[in-house]
């Protein structure tokens, strides 16, 4: 099993970020869980990787050659696949993946993020979408998420896609217990 992290490429600025890449990176090592992520050693993406390379663990990276040029790739990952681009790199991503886990980061995480959700609705995977609030910093997101719903672009289904948990043990045991919500497709055409 392995599981995609999407996660910041800067440090942020609490330190129980960096705690949580730390935690993470072990955590998945031990419990026999590779690592699917963006490549880079730097910031969040960097202290998991190494994290759960200490640990033994399986780390595969994932980065577009223009990252890979400004020399901000981790040498350390166990494999480490070079595409050309950004939506190469998230669908193969995805492809090796058996779920998706995003901590803090900045737009590009989002990016990830929104974009593993999205398929999920249309039905490209059913994996597992989940979401580390560390510290709080994903309330104001999950707040809008909310008000989505209340204002009739998302479906209350739909929106228990992602899941949320505080910890890194929470979030596994709900993936397991999750059913994902029919696709868009399926409930467009019960609509009908």
């Amino acid at each position: 099993m392995r599981l995609a992290v999407y996660c910041g490429s800067n440090m942020g600025s609490d330190p129980a970020f960096a705690e949580m890449a730390t935690l993470i990176g072990r955590g998945l090592t031990e419990r026999g869980i590779g690592i699917v992520y963006g490549g880079g050693r730097r910031g969040l993406m960097g202290v998991m990787a190494d994290s759960a390379l200490a640990a033994g663990g399986e780390v595969i990276g994932v980065i577009p050659e223009v990252l890979k040029t400004v020399e901000i790739v981790h040498s350390g990952c166990t494999e480490l696949h070079v595409v050309a681009n950004m939506h190469e790199r998230k669908a193969m991503m995805t492809d090796l993946c058996d779920g998706f886990i995003t901590i803090p980061g900045g737009i590009g995480t989002m990016d990830e993020l929104f974009e593993a959700l999205s398929w999920g609705l249309l039905g490209y995977h059913d994996k597992p979408c989940g979401l580390l609030n560390v510290g709080g910093y994903y309330d104001s997101l999950i707040a809008f998420l909310d008000g989505m719903v209340a204002a009739g672009f998302l479906r209350a289904q739909h929106r228990s896609n992602l899941i949320e948990a505080d910890g890194l043990d929470a979030l596994l045991e709900k993936f397991a217990a999750h059913v994902p919500a029919p696709t868009v497709v399926q409930v467009v055409r019960e609509d009908l």
